[in-house]
């Protein structure tokens, strides 16, 4: 069996990362873990199941966005409240106990609930729907918060003095106080009429008995359970670790007895920046990257030779030629995140003088921040470089227009200013599936930062479009499916070697085309036999 632990946490915390509906998603919750549980729940290559640390009660709504509603797992705090439901169950606010005379106030966005016209509570609801929590008011302050299980019934119940919290109290199905976490301290206290947990073996479930009633931290009774739990499985079992300070915490014990991969992806979990992760890297059976930089990173940092290293990427490539070649402008896609200001002045420039010898050419700055000022933010940054550079900021920021219903008309006296079209725009995209929406009408990208955006080159080589970068990939290779350029003044050239002749640019189809098919799903399963084949 091959288990995947994975680092879906809100921040540094124990607990899932769901929000209400109506709240803008700020992080996109695609990793590798997704992709690799993606790829084994569609294919069927073997058995699989994801070992939740975290306290996630409405885990069945990421699974639905992830499509593997069906995919099996394990949850920690499954185990430690004793919940046997598996299904998400329909349940109304309605059907909670609630004074006599409640009033309920239907908001475009949340339900509140009056008594004697004063606020009690309010009913926040998740995506699908489903009621996610209950806050209840005591004289305007915060006093109480019941978060919903989308399993029906309250999981967790914090408890506010002034507004500010004071414990947090894990439930059962029944309501029942299975342990309290004290915010001040973190300390953890069992409630000892029910100090049990749940271990699965052999398909069967079996209690056991906590080892202490007090616990210093939430740490150590994931930890206890945990290993309660893999005491009870085959030690010819693999586990696949998202690397992050979470799971780091619980990897001793387990890199030490059991077959384990470690996963790192992106910037989540940097060896320079947790040194106690290296004797880990040291120990793994297989060590997994999302791209060569990371595994170049991860030897350097290293100090010495990694053998049983393999980058994998968590996005295969399907190919989608998109649209762009239907419209009549030609969509630059530039993704400016972490771009150094110096960088980004010249880069803007370069753009600019380009935008003067295409009329088609249009400027779309991509960015996944999701701040809701930032595109205002941008676009008047773009316009102080463009004026200051000697360009018109109307290609950037249009001209509000004058109300001109006068009685005397003096169009005749003063001729109208010429209307400049605007060819700057502001791409905000947070999740995968918008990013993969923008790039089907993209010409081509321009990335000039250090390392360019991994899941932006798969959507290129998908597309078949050309890519400028900064140093060359394993998704461009330079003079085929794009160029390497470290000079911002060449840009206007390398832009109009692809734009400016659809030769070039249908020849940087097919060579995006040829390098796709190394990242095809079956290739990556390959990789994967290769992995798990080398560890058995």
């Amino acid at each position: 069996m091959l288990y995947f632990i994975p680092a879906w946490y809100e921040q540094n915390m124990w607990k899932e990362l769901e929000q209400s509906w109506h709240t803008r998603r700020m992080h996109t919750e695609f990793d590798d873990t997704v992709k690799q549980v993606q790829m084994f729940h569609r294919n069927g290559m073997r058995d699989f199941k994801i070992l939740l640390l975290s306290h996630t009660p409405n885990f069945r709504h990421f699974l639905h966005r992830q499509g593997v509603f069906h995919a099996p797992y394990w949850s920690c705090f499954d185990a430690i409240q004793e919940i046997n439901r598996k299904k998400a169950a329909v349940f109304s606010f309605h059907n909670l106990d609630w004074p006599k005379n409640i009033e309920f106030v239907y908001t475009p966005f949340v339900v509140v609930a009056y008594l004697e016209n004063v606020k009690y509570a309010q009913i926040n609801f998740g995506e699908a729907g489903n009621p996610i929590e209950v806050s209840m008011y005591k004289q305007g302050v915060l006093s109480r918060r019941n978060i919903y299980d989308d399993r029906g019934f309250v999981s967790v119940t914090e408890i506010y003095n002034n507004g500010d919290i004071a414990f947090t109290d894990y439930l059962k199905e029944n309501g029942t106080t299975k342990m309290r976490v004290y915010a001040a301290t973190g300390a953890v206290e069992i409630n000892a009429a029910s100090n049990t947990y749940q271990v699965f073996v052999n398909g069967q479930t079996k209690v056991n008995t906590f080892e202490k009633l007090i616990y210093s931290s939430i740490d150590e009774v994931i930890l206890e359970v945990f290993e309660a739990h893999l005491k009870a499985h085959s030690t010819d079992d693999i586990y696949c670790v998202a690397m992050h300070e979470l799971n780091a915490k619980v990897l001793k014990n387990l890199i030490e007895e059991r077959k384990c991969i470690l996963s790192f992806y992106g910037d989540r979990y940097r060896i320079k920046d947790h040194p106690e992760g290296k004797p880990l890297v040291k120990k793994a059976k297989y060590v997994i990257t999302d791209s060569e930089a990371t595994t170049r990173y991860l030897k350097r940092e290293m100090e010495e030779d990694i053998e049983n290293i393999i980058d994998i990427s968590p996005y295969d490539s399907r190919m989608d030629f998109g649209i762009s070649e239907q419209l009549t402008v030609q969509k630059i896609l530039v993704p400016v995140d972490g771009l150094p200001d110096d960088r980004f002045k010249a880069l803007i420039i370069a753009l600019t003088e380009y935008l003067q010898q295409n009329e088609n050419a249009m400027i779309h700055i991509f960015t996944r921040n999701a701040a809701y000022d930032l595109p205002d933010r941008l676009l008047n940054k773009i316009g102080d470089i463009v004026e200051e550079a000697g360009y018109d900021r109307r290609i950037v920021i249009p001209e509000e227009k004058e109300d001109t219903t006068a009685e005397n008309d003096l169009e005749s006296e003063e001729e109208e200013k010429e209307e400049i079209p605007v060819r700057y725009y502001i791409e905000q995209c947070v999740d995968e599936l918008s990013v993969s929406k923008c790039m089907r009408e993209q010409r081509i990208m321009i990335d000039m930062r250090h390392n360019p955006d991994l899941f932006l080159q798969i959507n290129c080589i998908s597309s078949a479009i050309p890519q400028i970068v900064r140093r060359e990939t394993q998704y461009m290779q330079n003079g085929y499916n794009g160029f390497v350029l470290k000079e911002f003044e060449r840009i206007p050239y390398a832009l109009d070697y692809f734009l400016g002749s659809l030769a070039n640019w249908n020849q940087a189809k097919v060579y995006s085309y040829e390098i796709s098919q190394k990242f095809t799903t079956k290739h990556l399963l390959e990789k994967w036999r290769m992995v798990t084949s080398a560890i058995e």
